[in-house]
């Protein structure tokens, strides 16, 4: 074949096995019915079988499912956003209760259209939580918010126990992957969370396969210890659509194990790194992480 970039054969390591039980499909109908959208489903990602069947944790994405951004590994809607739905933190908050989650995700469409980039909604979100569930752990992941460190201020004073932003790739690759956003308007945007809530670790995560090397992705990890990222997350990008990146290359479950070493002694507190990770793949997990050193946010804020 010519042209077999785009075909590139996918790997047994990347195989799921889905496990549609009651869990799954009453969440799933629950997420219906609230008129919710999460990120598992918008994005494709690989491990919603696995979270949503344990309940241990799930990503909400709020502000709507139209995203202003149209980067070019998403496979979200992108477009003109609906009006802003001022129920939504109750609505999630409400959902959060009843699935009776450990760790909750909320996350978001870009929205530049907005002032504050969707600042205010996520922070009643992270309230509304705490008043209706109070032993979940809650993690925002927004996106840069315009790089305004007042908008990042009305979500740190809301004191979620995780700020996560996504750095996404590597230096070189960011002006063609990522609409609008750039790769040092991220670090300031991590290094500025720390800053201002110094007890609340910070998270960030870089998907691999887009044709950057070795030698980047460890840069990538010295410039997110510069500005004191706490966890690190990597995963092998999987093309949602032929109109989105193509893949470059397969990461082995070998390569990624050594990344995560190498991160490790790096001075992350933790690393999940592997094929199938996505930014919120036992999420849970990397709270407990960070508690065993020192941070234990949910608690000082009760």
């Amino acid at each position: 074949m010519a042209n077999n970039e785009e075909y590139i054969r996918k790997p047994e390591w990347l195989k799921i096995k889905l496990n549609t039980n009651d869990s799954y499909t009453g969440l799933k109908k629950m997420m219906r019915e609230k008129k919710l959208h999460t990120v598992c489903e918008e994005a494709r990602c690989p491990n919603i079988h696995e979270c949503w069947a344990e309940r241990k944790t799930a990503t909400f994405m709020i502000l709507g499912d139209v995203c202003t951004r149209a980067c070019r590994f998403c496979a979200v809607n992108t477009g003109l956003p609906n009006e802003l739905d001022r129920q939504e933190p109750e609505r999630v908050a409400e959902s959060v209760k009843l699935m009776g989650l450990k760790h909750a995700v909320i996350t978001a469409v870009a929205r530049d259209d907005l002032k504050d980039g969707g600042a205010e909604i996520f922070a009643e979100t992270v309230r509304a939580i705490r008043r209706k569930s109070p032993f979940t752990t809650v993690e925002v992941l927004p996106s840069d918010m315009g790089g305004k460190e007042e908008n990042l201020k009305i979500l740190m004073d809301a004191r979620p126990n995780i700020l996560n932003h996504n750095i996404e790739t590597v230096e070189r690759l960011t002006p063609k992957v990522r609409a609008r956003a750039t790769y040092r308007r991220s670090l300031e945007f991590l290094r500025r969370a720390k800053e201002m809530q110094p007890k609340i670790p910070t998270k960030s995560s870089l998907m691999i396969g887009l044709g950057e090397t070795k030698e980047e992705i460890i840069q990538v990890m010295d410039d997110l210890r510069s500005v004191d990222v706490d966890i690190m997350t990597i995963g092998q990008y999987l093309q949602p659509t032929k109109s989105h990146l193509k893949i470059k290359k397969y990461w082995t479950p070998e390569e990624f194990n050594e990344l995560r070493e190498i991160a490790m002694s790096k001075g992350f507190k933790h690393c999940e790194s592997g094929p199938l990770v996505r930014s919120s793949y036992h999420a849970d997990e990397q709270v407990n992480a960070a508690e065993e050193h020192g941070f234990d946010e949910q608690r000082e804020a009760k």
